[in-house]
């Protein structure tokens, strides 16, 4: 399976994933994004690159939902973010969809929390 972006062939998964994560820029996560119905915002945005930093920059993680809730409410001058929140954003599971859009491999976790 593949996408085009720029006239250049992405290759991903039957998922829809990224198959090489070095593929990854922001046009091409605006076009996984289409992808999957979703027109990104800046609060989009403040997801994928906390997911991507937290799996680039601390070993691997890909915090759950719970969790991403919390950091949001912090990233969001103390807002209440919570699953619904989330939800809203990405209602396709947001941790899993939302590292999709971030080019980070699949996760293999099972629900949200």
């Amino acid at each position: 399976m593949n996408i085009t972006v720029n006239d250049k062939q992405i290759e991903t998964n039957e998922n829809g994933y990224l198959v090489n994560a070095e593929d990854w820029n922001q046009e091409v996560a605006k076009a996984l994004a289409e992808s999957q119905g979703l027109d990104l915002t800046d609060r989009h945005w403040d997801v994928i690159n906390y997911l991507r930093s937290e799996y680039f920059d601390n070993n691997g993680n890909q915090p759950n939902n719970r969790i991403m809730a919390k950091e949001m409410s912090k990233l969001w001058s103390g807002e209440k973010v919570n699953a619904s929140t989330l939800f809203d954003l990405f209602p396709g599971t947001p941790s899993k969809q939302a590292g999709l859009i971030g080019g980070l491999p699949e996760s293999m976790r099972k629900g949200g929390y």
